[in-house]
């Protein structure tokens, strides 16, 4: 597996080490201890998947809080997404900032979120499987979310958003989370 550092605190792009022959490849996608050499402390809890259809639609910017926060192992089996980690961490040196990447069925490549950092891609064309692999099981009390287009974290899309959830376009501006909250 290769490793390449993002400039989100944490954060990684996951390219696998295809091994060729006639018949196609094989590579790992997840190894526990590569991972953690890195610095990727990662245990999987839950697997999930997602179907988007349109593209163009934004689905996003997810993560959880405690007593569940996340960490996210995402890859795109099937078409093409932006996919953007967003560091809303307050006490992080890189907080309000965001990294997006590619990830397509044909580079293979995953994104690596930390704990405490937002989610949420861009299908790049219609009918587009996105897979990740969370640190957390799904827990509703612990869900937030930061607004696709919070002024704060500023995330440039690649196309015109042509559809998005009204829960992700409702989500409070993350000025108003930390003011809530104090962090």
């Amino acid at each position: 597996m290769k490793f390449t550092e993002t400039p989100i605190n944490g954060a990684f792009v996951v390219g696998i080490e295809p091994r060729t022959d006639e018949r196609g490849f094989f590579a790992r996608a997840y190894a526990a201890e590569e991972m953690a050499a890195v610095g990727i402390p990662m245990t999987i809890s839950q697997s999930n998947i997602s179907v988007t259809r349109i593209r163009g639609t934004v689905r996003g910017m997810h993560f959880q809080v405690e007593p569940a926060p996340e960490a996210k192992l995402v890859r795109c089996p099937r078409g093409a997404m932006y996919d953007v980690v967003a560091d809303v961490r307050p006490d992080s040196p890189t907080y309000g900032s965001w990294f997006g990447v590619e990830l397509t069925q044909y580079n293979n490549d995953a994104l690596y979120l930390p704990l405490g950092c937002a989610h949420g891609f861009q299908t790049l064309v219609d009918d587009t499987v996105m897979y990740y692999d969370a640190s957390a099981p799904y827990t509703p009390d612990a869900v937030r979310g930061a607004r696709y287009d919070d002024p704060i974290l500023e995330v440039i899309w690649p196309l015109p958003v042509a559809m998005i959830s009204e829960q992700d376009r409702s989500w409070p501006l993350l000025s108003d989370q930390v003011a809530e909250t104090g962090h």
